[in-house]
């Protein structure tokens, strides 16, 4: 008789770390985090030692001290008696404020052009299609130094709207100034502020108005609740329709939710408009849109604008023209089957290298330095760092806020991906 035993184990040997596909791969990522961590500790080391032999320590201590320069655009109160963090922090909003604006202008020019790219008129297909080649290849800077031109040497001065025959007037009924020093729009305050109420010259005379951030916040808040309740009645509708095979007209309860509890929150708040006017040599009251904000801002959307019109038109075009051909034996006009059939299947092509998009003109917003526009970059990374000689603090906070900044945008549009990619049943 024979009896059936396993087979002896062979004792592990240390050449199996190399050739062993069992052990391969453990042994290289031991030893690339082996370098990596060398690697680092060299170059911490290193650091530390010629900061010593500089005279200098490792400290954020000076977002502390005082500031003692202006900044021209900012959306928080700031004066040169402020610290270096609260400039940084009107920087950082600055950055925000240019990023969010490009982004939405970008997308929609960019949803626009890469549409009309495809178009049978042969003439606006053209037109897009040089609109898009003309902004993609020329370096982005040249643009926004150009539009910043533009801006400054051919619109008219300030004192061209005054006299008894100025050869320059007012827009939208008295209420927008486009000039050589900027753009002056109206502006909304409220005679009912929850910080409290401050008498602001007008052309009537002091007008009590005033504007905070906790009635924006509260109105923010307000908004972000209607967005909810309008994805809620849209969700109630799909249920509806599923169920019922009819989708339930919501268009009005949609507006409503939208615009009565924010009208409220105004009526509330007292909310009036405060049209800028002509003092002096100068507008005042409003908002001041400078050139270097308006130069920035349309340079992004429009150079970002035609790399999203090819990803636009890459998308469309990978969608089966099959689909376009049923949408129009059912009877819908080519309008209706691009918006409900055709860019809804694109957007699964579109979203992931339109991220890369909104990375892109968020850091190239650092260009802001070439027209005067004082984002993060000029505060933190450029006056702070040149007065306090914090090169490496102010290096290391400012990539910091790029890379943090980096993955919110990605992280949301990510999330938005997974909403309008193909679910499996």
């Amino acid at each position: 008789m024979t009896t059936q035993s396993d087979p002896p184990k062979q004792a592990f040997r240390l050449s199996q770390l190399i050739y062993d596909t069992r052990y391969r791969s453990l042994t290289i990522q031991t030893v690339a985090m082996i370098l990596l961590a060398v690697g680092l500790f060299w170059l911490v080391n290193n650091t530390v030692q010629n900061l010593q032999a500089l005279g200098k320590d490792f400290n954020f201590g000076f977002l502390g001290e005082r500031a003692g320069y202006d900044i021209n655009q900012r959306l928080v109160e700031y004066s040169s008696n402020s610290t270096h963090g609260r400039a940084a922090l009107v920087g950082i909003l600055n950055t925000l404020l240019v990023a969010f604006l490009g982004c939405i202008l970008a997308t929609v020019l960019g949803i626009i052009a890469g549409v009309l790219r495809l178009s049978n008129n042969w003439l606006v297909a053209k037109l897009m299609a040089v609109y898009v080649e003309g902004f993609r290849n020329v370096p982005l800077l040249l643009w926004i130094i150009a539009i910043f031109a533009v801006m400054t040497e051919s619109m008219p001065q300030p004192r061209e709207f005054r006299g008894e025959t100025p050869t320059a007037s007012m827009m939208l009924n008295d209420s927008v100034a486009v000039t050589n020093r900027g753009v002056y729009v109206p502006r909304i305050a409220f005679t009912n502020s929850l910080t409290g109420n401050e008498a602001v010259a007008s052309r009537d005379g002091l007008t009590p108005v005033a504007s905070g951030g906790i009635d924006w916040l509260l109105i923010l808040v307000v908004l972000g609740a209607s967005l909810f309740g309008i994805r809620a009645v849209r969700r109630w509708a799909s249920a509806q329709q599923e169920a019922t095979g009819i989708r339930p007209v919501t268009w009005y309860m949609q507006l409503g939710l939208l615009v009565v509890p924010t009208g409220i929150v105004l009526l509330i708040l007292g909310a009036t408009v405060v049209n800028p006017y002509l003092k002096g040599f100068n507008f005042t009251d409003g908002i001041h849109l400078r050139n270097s904000l308006i130069a920035l801002w349309l340079a992004l959307s429009l150079y970002t604008g035609a790399f999203i019109a090819e990803i636009v038109r890459g998308g469309i075009l990978a969608i089966n023209k099959g689909q376009t051909e049923a949408s129009y034996a059912l009877g819908l006009r080519p309008g209706r089957t691009m918006n409900l059939v055709i860019l809804p299947q694109a957007l699964r092509v579109i979203i992931p290298p339109l991220i890369s998009q909104y990375l892109n003109l968020t850091k190239n917003s650092s260009l802001a330095i070439a027209v005067g526009y004082m984002d993060v970059r000029s505060t933190l990374g450029g006056i702070t760092i040149n007065q306090t000689g914090r090169e490496l603090e102010g290096m290391l906070l400012l990539g910091g806020f790029y890379l943090v900044l980096s993955l919110a945008i990605s992280t949301v549009m990510n999330i938005y991906n997974s909403s309008v990619k193909l679910k499996e049943r």
